[in-house]
């Protein structure tokens, strides 16, 4: 077989003047580097999702259960507004349309940082409205969980603040079933 003149001079050269080698070879070196910047972000970040005793959380679903329940049967009903200016949370939180006059906790759990998540103790007037500080409070989307002093009942759900200026949780009458 012979080679015409051209296909001689680009069978004499090194393999490394040849752009199809190095074409071939990219894909493989973009792996590498991806893993690379991969692996370096794993073990330098935080996983903040990941629970360690992931045994007791899931034992304390039942426990949850009972306490929205409870929540249920004395048909709670929790509403706040937040003023950024003042810094404050004020709100009320009704048992079957009459104020509850105990003390409870307001726990804000922020979506992907833990570091940001706040408990507010929340101490209402004889007129059942309560005012807890509450300085700066992000751009996210806040869990947010109601619940007595004894743990004994509790209100859970989701607030967009900014979006959402009030915050309104009501008890599953469902759940009490």
């Amino acid at each position: 077989m012979t080679l015409n003149p051209k296909e001689q001079a680009a069978a004499r050269r090194p393999w490394y003047t040849h752009r199809w080698p190095w074409l071939l070879m990219l894909g493989p070196a973009l792996v590498l580097v991806a893993g690379a910047i991969t692996g370096y972000l794993a073990v330098t970040r935080e996983d903040a999702v990941v629970v360690d005793d992931y045994y007791k959380k899931g034992k304390a679903i039942n426990q949850d259960l009972r306490r929205d329940k409870v929540a249920s049967s004395m048909q709670l009903a929790f509403a706040a507004r937040h003023d950024p200016a003042a810094g404050t949370l004020e709100g009320v939180l009704t048992s079957r349309g009459q104020p509850v006059t105990a003390p409870f906790r307001i726990r804000l759990a922020h979506s992907t940082q833990p570091k940001k998540d706040m408990v507010l103790e929340a101490v209402p007037g004889p007129g059942g409205r309560f005012t807890a500080s509450l300085p700066v409070l992000e751009q996210a989307r806040w869990r947010v969980v109601v619940e007595g002093p004894a743990n004994d009942w509790r209100l859970a759900g989701t607030w967009q603040w900014p979006q959402e200026r009030a915050l309104e949780l009501r008890a599953d009458p469902e759940a009490a079933k």
